[in-house]
């Protein structure tokens, strides 16, 4: 069945959790197990490293700043708008949310330090489920060797997770969207397009297309930031950078805006982007630069070099920064109806 071009929620959101920790009369729900015993088998599974000098248990947690100055970011995730039950397991809603915040932390140069997290969760949801979101959580933030430090949890009628992550910048200034100039190269770290496919496929609902194309589904509920590439760039001299979780022009179009300059993107260059997902694309009736230039939440980094920069591995150049009007185009590709992601669109 098509449910149309939104993350639409299912018909009973609160009915739809997943089915490895469907409520049964040996799992109980939040309500049954309270607040407090919720949040104690939560932080039970989330291990603390070495920059926590007070974990989870207290008023507020303590970490290391060893640089003296803290990157701070947030995001919010709503069930219906940014993930499904019936899509996602509850361990894939942990990364997913994890990740997006941990790219940002990448985006500005600095490396994750710690993570906190809020859920705001009916009261018949299985307590299995909170506690598998914790793992996912706890999965993802180990690949960059962080810990969950703390966090609250609400009642409400749907799931809302928040989480905030905190970032090290290590001695070096952060890179931030306005410091492009012309002759610098524009570069990309991570893969482009796979989590607008992936939505695609489940927004089809075919069980045929999710199974032929399933690492495409995967990309969707579960995002792969090159978050190394974020620190490795800073160190590389970069003089912009950000995270594409709303889609390649439009972030990039912060960058030209913020800097004053204009960014030429080289289609060839992006063409391995377009030909992973053209099977796919074919399949849908859909246009795979689409998704390549208006996907988001794939936490690819995009940014800007100075000409002569040696690239960390896993970054290639896209393009280039001249002088000109604060705009980003592809020479020979037809700009996408959507050009990337708005929450109130």
């Amino acid at each position: 069945m098509h449910h149309g071009d939104s993350l639409a929620p299912a018909a009973d959101p609160a009915a739809a959790v997943d089915a490895e920790v469907q409520a049964t009369p040996t799992t109980p729900t939040v309500r049954e197990a309270g607040e407090f015993a919720v949040v104690a088998a939560v932080t039970a599974r989330l291990p603390q490293s070495a920059l926590v000098l007070l974990g989870p248990g207290d008023d507020a947690a303590v970490v290391r700043a060893p640089d003296g100055r803290v990157v701070v970011t947030t995001d919010v995730l709503v069930e219906g708008v940014h993930f499904r039950r019936d899509w996602s397991s509850a361990l894939e809603v942990g990364r997913k949310a994890a990740a997006q915040n941990l790219a940002d932390v990448a985006a500005m140069g600095a490396v994750p330090t710690s993570v906190v997290v809020g859920l705001a969760a009916p009261a018949d949801l299985p307590v299995a489920w909170a506690e598998s979101l914790a793992d996912g959580l706890r999965t993802e933030c180990a690949v960059v060797s962080v810990s969950v430090v703390g966090g609250d949890m609400t009642r409400a009628g749907q799931v809302v997770i928040s989480v905030t992550a905190l970032g090290d910048l290590e001695g070096r200034d952060p890179v931030t969207r306005s410091g492009a100039r012309p002759g610098d190269l524009v570069v990309v770290a991570g893969r482009l397009g796979r989590s607008a496919a992936g939505l695609a496929l489940h927004l089809r609902g075919d069980a045929g297309l999710l199974q032929r194309h399933a690492e495409l589904a995967a990309a969707h509920r579960v995002p792969a930031p090159p978050y190394a590439a974020g620190p490795a760039l800073a160190r590389a001299g970069a003089s912009a950078l950000l995270d594409t979780s709303d889609g390649l022009l439009q972030d990039l179009g912060h960058v030209a805006r913020g800097s004053g300059v204009r960014l030429e993107l080289d289609a060839a260059a992006l063409e391995d982007d377009v030909r992973a997902l053209a099977a796919c694309a074919e399949e849908l009736g859909e246009d795979p630069w689409a998704w390549v230039l208006g996907g988001g939440e794939d936490h690819a980094l995009a940014g800007c070099v100075p000409a002569g920069t040696a690239l960390p591995p896993g970054v290639r150049v896209v393009g280039r920064v001249v002088a000109g009007s604060p705009e980003v185009v592809v020479p020979g590709v037809a700009r996408p109806g959507s050009t990337g992601w708005d929450s109130y669109r």
